[in-house]
């Protein structure tokens, strides 16, 4: 097995580390929400790509078909984007109020008014 030829493992493993990264490392809320959306992303990847079968066709019922792929990983991650835009979506609405409120987006300035 060429460990090139397994590409969007190594795609999938870039993604999810700096979405990670971005969420842990950086002060701004808004890369924190930008970084979450690549972690998610990487594991739409990841789990779509694991629900092909190689040789597979779509599994419509036709003449000559033997082998189909599952359709399972496609529904759930599309139930999963709806998610995943709710969940952003929700996260900008709290980083709007929190801007209003604290005058400021970054995580240390409002730590630091937090404090007594």
């Amino acid at each position: 097995m060429d460990i090139l030829g397994l590409y969007h493992y190594w795609i999938f493993a870039v993604l999810l580390m700096t979405g990670f990264f971005a969420i842990v490392a950086k002060p701004n809320l808004v890369k924190k929400l930008i970084g979450l959306s690549l972690f998610q992303s990487a594991v739409f990847l990841c789990y779509i790509t694991m629900g092909k079968i190689e040789g597979g066709t779509a599994p419509i019922m036709g003449e000559g078909a033997e082998l189909f792929s599952s359709p399972l990983p496609q529904v759930l991650i599309l139930t999963a984007i709806v998610v995943s835009i709710s969940t952003t979506a929700l996260g900008l609405g709290l980083v709007l109020r929190i801007k209003d409120e604290y005058g400021s987006i970054e995580e240390d300035e409002i730590q630091g008014q937090d404090q007594p």
